[in-house]
């Protein structure tokens, strides 16, 4: 059996590094694997790495048998020097916009099967409302593919309204193609070498010491997760079955705010005294990367139909518990762990709303 190449763009992020980690794994690291008659892996994967920049991710999936194209993935050279010749995966875990997916659009045709990961920012309600809205949407159930999108747009993408927009217009210009295009759709991922690590809210909390932690709306709130493990092997079965398609990818249960907090604590050995908030709490405390005044869940039963096993969040999560509390015992003294600087971790660390709220429950007062 002939070896398959996959070309793997932002192959160092949290979801590209988790895909090829799963492609390489599935050929035993490119060298032994799983064998059929012919002594050769049956699931044998050549996997070329594309990013900016090497580093520790870079050199680990260059040990495991990958090769590393240093590269921007919006450099039209890049993309022509790894795709002209073919490919039989291309997977794109970093395109945005439509020009993004314009860029794509001459290669579709020299690869067997293209993954777009994509986001479930892409869905609205009724009323418009989605998941970057102020206002949250409202489903009356779990969301499936057939849910309607947001317009597709060229605004900003990085502002609330224009990135839900840009995916959706990225996914349109790949699907019109015609070629075998599965686009991707999850919800808060989570991984090793995520960019914004939700479960760091929970993790420096217990490395902090906290004794307690406050729950809004008594920790009700559910917003899917996704681990970029479930994504890496949905990725691995879209290649052996092409198709244009469109896939929700999550875990196997949507977890609620409370019980991600008890499994992250469980496994940092960590007890917290949980104070469930009710709606007469005071404003912003008590906030979760997790809340949600409306639950939204995705459906997952079209992935399910090609065999895919979508995780449990408690087992998958371990791996980036683990990389979360080495990394923060590995910074310097005065300095702070890489992902800081992301603007969304603004107040969710200020302590000092909680230890006030605090004070005043246990005066009994609101």
């Amino acid at each position: 059996m002939s070896t398959r190449r996959a070309v793997v763009l932002g192959g160092t992020g949290g979801i590209g590094s988790a895909i090829a980690r799963d492609l390489l794994d599935a050929s035993g690291g490119g060298t032994t694997g799983r064998t059929g008659t012919s002594g050769r892996s049956s699931d044998d994967w050549q996997v070329d790495v594309v990013a900016r920049r090497g580093g520790p991710v870079a050199d680990s999936l260059i040990a495991a048998g990958a090769t590393f194209v240093p590269g921007d993935r919006r450099d039209t050279s890049v993309l022509r020097e790894l795709l002209r010749p073919g490919a039989d995966l291309l997977v794109d875990a970093v395109g945005l916009t439509r020009d993004d997916a314009l860029q794509l659009r001459p290669f579709l045709d020299d690869v067997g099967s293209t993954v777009f990961v994509s986001s479930k920012a892409v869905y609205a309600d009724e009323q418009g409302r989605h998941a970057n809205s102020v206002d949250k949407p409202v489903f009356g159930g779990p969301v499936s593919e057939l849910q309607p999108t947001v317009t597709a747009g060229d605004g900003d993408p990085t502002s609330r309204d224009g990135y839900g927009a840009a995916k959706v217009a990225a996914e349109q210009v790949l699907l019109d193609h015609g070629a075998p295009v599965t686009v991707l759709r999850p919800s808060k991922v989570y991984g090793v070498g995520i960019g914004r690590p939700r479960e760091w809210f929970v993790v420096r909390r217990a490395l902090d010491g906290r004794e307690r932690i406050l729950l809004a709306d008594q920790g009700r709130g559910v917003d899917h997760t996704t681990a970029a493990s479930g994504i890496a092997s949905l990725v691995r079965l879209a290649a052996g079955a092409p198709d244009r398609r469109i896939l929700n990818v999550a875990d196997e249960t949507a977890p609620s705010a409370l019980e991600i907090v008890r499994t992250i604590a469980g496994h940092l050995d960590h007890r917290f005294d949980e104070v469930l908030l009710d709606a007469d709490a005071p404003a912003f405390v008590g906030t979760t990367p997790w809340s949600s005044p409306s639950p939204f869940v995705l459906d997952t039963t079209a992935a399910r139909a090609l065999g895919w096993q979508p995780p449990a969040f408690a087992t998958a999560v371990v791996p980036e518990l683990d990389w979360l509390v080495e990394t923060a015992h590995a910074v310097p003294a005065g300095s702070d762990v890489p992902w800081a600087s992301d603007p969304f971790w603004d107040r969710l660390f200020d302590y000092g709303p909680e230890d006030a709220a605090l004070a005043l429950l246990s005066l009994g007062l609101d």
